[in-house]
């Protein structure tokens, strides 16, 4: 697989070379619990009732996710600087302590599940009526969570190195094995939503032994060393890595507060039918957000690398490109659920009086989807240039501070169609607020850098 020049050449290149695999590969990735889904909902008798105990575990998901994000999203981008600096022993260094960080963790994590599942799944708002779904698929999928952490946390040290195809190759593999596996396991052994949780563990498996491959290889730029990894745990790196992943970390973490708080309250006004269409939803806003997460994640090293390198001017360039495309997708995504509403609903449900609820609940959630470009681009920008304050703010701003108390407050005076309110509020005033400082802050220093390096050129 060629490895990618960040520093020289088209950024529009780059971005496709970089972007391009990143996003395919999110996309593919997303089907690891989307195909799940898709199927579930299509269990005879049980489907829509099993379809909203998977929308329970899913808060209890993200959070591994969001650990796995805490060293991947850390450790990615300041490899990339290294690596942009000329330093490739720092890079690799980097890239181990985080590899050790994810098994630690994912063994621990594993164990809490296992230990604690059923309180775990009622104080995510777990019913009577689902919490027996809901605890055998996430008892199951608990069981891949070290594999399903190196997936997604060791992505973006392939992307650090210039191998983004590696990096969709990743998940293409487990993606297509869990599409293969799913019908196999749920209809053909019969197997129901605990067969849809083992086709899951076993595609994480197999994704994760293709990064060790790949990693161990002897043409891997940052070769990883799976046994000497833990000698190289310091704190001082630990606090690196966490510190500027805790963005990445925070963005997950709340998101799964926010989809908890959101059943609970859901399951209180309007039942367990309106937790399934929560879940149709967070579904669809998890597919559409994918393409944008992974264009903006794609792009983040090639910002890092050009930062290490001293090449304001190609950051600032870089940046300009990634908030176009990010605008153009996101106002054509709002037309599409404006115009097609049902397009999206089918490919979850085709139960007529789930669609029927569902319809205004996914135009109300995504009147304001072309803020998440502002918010996507901007916190790209601060965790990419490893300006950690900001991005950790912003993080907990828009998802904590606005999210969680409009999710309270709204259905006492919308009813239940306000806790779908809350998400364009929060992405209007959270965006907003998170480009524009970016503007005013890192976009005003790589602006006078740009004129500094035309005049130090001019001179010479």
């Amino acid at each position: 697989m060629k490895q990618i020049d960040y520093g020289h050449g088209s950024i529009f290149r780059a971005m496709i070379l970089s972007a391009g695999p990143m996003m395919a590969a999110q996309v593919l990735s997303l089907l690891y619990n989307i195909v799940d889904r898709m199927y579930i909902a299509r269990i005879p008798q049980t489907g829509t009732l099993a379809l909203g105990s998977i929308g329970l575990c899913f808060p209890i998901l993200t959070i591994l996710t969001a650990f796995a994000s805490l060293y991947g999203s850390g450790g990615g981008p300041l490899s990339a600087i290294a690596c942009g600096r000329g330093d490739l022993k720092e890079a690799r260094t980097i890239q181990n302590t985080s590899f050790a960080l994810i098994v630690l963790t994912g063994l621990a994590l594993m164990a809490i599940g296992e230990l604690f599942c059923l309180p775990i799944l009622q104080a995510f708002g777990a019913t009577p009526g689902n919490i027996g779904y809901a605890t055998g698929y996430l008892r199951i999928v608990l069981l891949g969570t070290v594999f399903s952490m190196l997936a997604s946390g060791m992505n973006p040290f392939l992307n650090a190195q210039g191998f983004p195809a590696a990096g969709m190759m990743t998940v293409l593999i487990g993606a297509v094995l869990n599409i293969i596996l799913d019908p196999v396991f749920i209809f053909v052994f019969g197997w129901g939503i605990e067969g849809a949780a083992w086709a899951t563990v076993l595609s994480q498996i197999v994704s994760a032994l293709f990064i060790f491959w790949f990693l161990l290889r002897k043409k891997a730029v940052l070769k990883l060393e799976p046994l000497g990894c833990f000698r190289s745990i310091r704190l001082n790196r630990i606090k690196r890595i966490t510190s500027l992943g805790f963005a990445g970390f925070i963005m997950q973490i709340t998101n799964s507060l926010v989809q908890s708080v959101s059943n609970t309250i859901l399951g209180q006004t309007g039942g367990d039918l309106y937790i399934s269409v929560m879940t149709i939803v967070s579904s669809v806003r998890q597919i559409l957000d994918t393409p944008i997460f992974g264009l903006t994640d794609g792009t983040s090293p090639i910002i890092s690398f050009n930062y290490g390198a001293g090449k304001p001017d190609r950051v600032r360039s870089t940046i300009r490109l990634m908030t176009l495309i990010s605008i153009a997708y996101t106002c054509i995504i709002w037309l599409l659920i404006l115009l097609q509403p049902q397009f999206f609903i089918l490919l979850f449900n085709d139960d007529a009086s789930l669609t029927r609820l569902a319809i205004p609940a996914l135009k109300a959630y995504f009147f304001a989807f072309l803020f998440q470009a502002f918010q996507y681009s901007g916190q790209t920008v601060f965790k990419s240039l490893g300006k950690r304050k900001q991005a950790i703010f912003f993080s907990l701003f828009r998802k904590v501070i606005l999210v969680v108390p409009l999710t309270f407050l709204l259905p006492y005076y919308f009813g239940v169609m306000g806790v779908f309110q809350a998400e364009p509020i929060s992405n209007f005033v959270g965006g907003s607020a998170c480009f524009l400082t970016m503007l005013a802050t890192v976009g005003k220093d790589l602006k006078k850098a740009v004129v500094k390096q035309d005049s130090t050129v001019k001179a010479e």
